[in-house]
């Protein structure tokens, strides 16, 4: 059984890398604001950190990690340096739970 959720948790990481790669697009362009680029950034690893958080924390710590994901949502509003190409954000929260769910499921064998 072991076996099996090890290859499920290899399949779900791939799936997440693709799906990840696929649809987001970073750019390096200037911008006259100042806080373009901080929301950018910022957004990207709010949304990554609070994924993370929601699936290794312990259940008492997982509303920090809602409060993130909330915060990501917020600053992509504000952005204008990462563009999701057709797809929304919920998309881009399931594949990167995907991609994580993945990595727990080879690292621990049960998610």
């Amino acid at each position: 059984m072991r076996f099996f959720n090890k290859i499920i948790g290899l399949i779900l990481i791939v799936l997440g890398v693709y799906y990840l790669g696929k649809n987001v697009v970073f750019t390096t362009q200037f911008s006259p604001y100042w806080w373009r680029d901080l929301s950018a950034a910022g957004s990207v690893l709010c949304l990554s950190s609070g994924v993370v958080g929601l699936i290794f924390l312990p259940s008492e710590t997982r509303s920090w990690s809602w409060v993130l994901v909330a915060l990501g949502i917020i600053l992509v509003f504000l952005n204008g340096n990462v563009i999701l190409k057709p797809t929304s954000l919920w998309y881009f929260f399931a594949s990167f739970a995907t991609l994580i769910t993945g990595l727990k499921l080879v690292t621990t064998g049960r998610v």
